[in-house]
């Protein structure tokens, strides 16, 4: 899946009940990810700091979804481990785990790795993750080797990236920004325009060649 891309429906079974796409994410954003098996130690501390952080995805209006190609009875086993091991998961586990153990869903979403990907029948899926907005439109895509765990704040900050620039379309997020700090306005935009803008301030900083291309403001909140 490229970005860009719509992503189409599809029904799965999962922890929480049978799940069609389109109706279970409605007007909110997602976080879809996969993981190479269930039981195994990487996968379990994944999903459970992202099940720890899941008032974070709430407030950003993201839901979570989580993927493997084991069956429903595997995940249901696994999720009480994941619980054991991360003992501040409060209450019940917050998101479904979709079964996939046809590995329909991998082959489709291409999360299988260049080894094994004409091995369907014994291939695991990297860490594939893909952030799609209310559109159903693929915005994001991150793939990890199986060594590899991922960052949960580094989901969220790309969430809030995606969510800014989608509402100020002038700006862009430079490398290593969180929340509050500088963003970038677009080449695009006209000096005129850019004083309007962001009336409270911009840095324009000099650059050898003379040409005057970055432009920072913290006046957007």
């Amino acid at each position: 899946m490229r970005i860009g891309a719509t992503i189409p429906n599809f029904q799965a079974d999962s922890t929480k009940g049978p799940i069609d796409f389109y109706e279970w994410i409605g007007d909110s954003w997602c976080v879809l990810f996969s993981h190479p098996a269930d039981f195994t130690p990487v996968c379990t501390t994944e999903l459970g700091r992202i099940a720890v952080h899941q008032e974070h995805f709430e407030k950003r209006n993201v839901k979570v979804l989580a993927h493997s190609v084991d069956d429903l009875k595997c995940h249901v086993d696994w999720v009480n481990d994941i619980k054991s091991y991360c003992p501040d998961i409060i209450g019940n586990f917050p998101y479904p785990i979709i079964a996939d153990p046809s590995r329909d869903l991998a082959v489709r979403f291409g999360m299988l790795d260049e080894k094994d990907k004409d091995n369907v029948e014994l291939a695991q899926t990297v860490r594939a993750l893909f952030i799609i907005s209310p559109d159903k439109r693929v915005r994001l895509t991150m793939h990890y080797p199986t060594s590899t765990g991922r960052n949960v704040d580094e989901i969220l900050r790309v969430i809030d990236s995606l969510q800014l620039t989608d509402r100020l379309k002038v700006i862009a997020t430079p490398a290593n920004w969180t929340p509050g700090t500088k963003v970038m306005i677009l080449p695009s935009v006209s000096e005129e325009d850019a004083d309007k803008l962001f009336p409270n301030g911009i840095e324009r900083v000099s650059m050898p060649s003379g040409n005057v291309y970055v432009r920072t403001t913290t006046d957007y909140e």
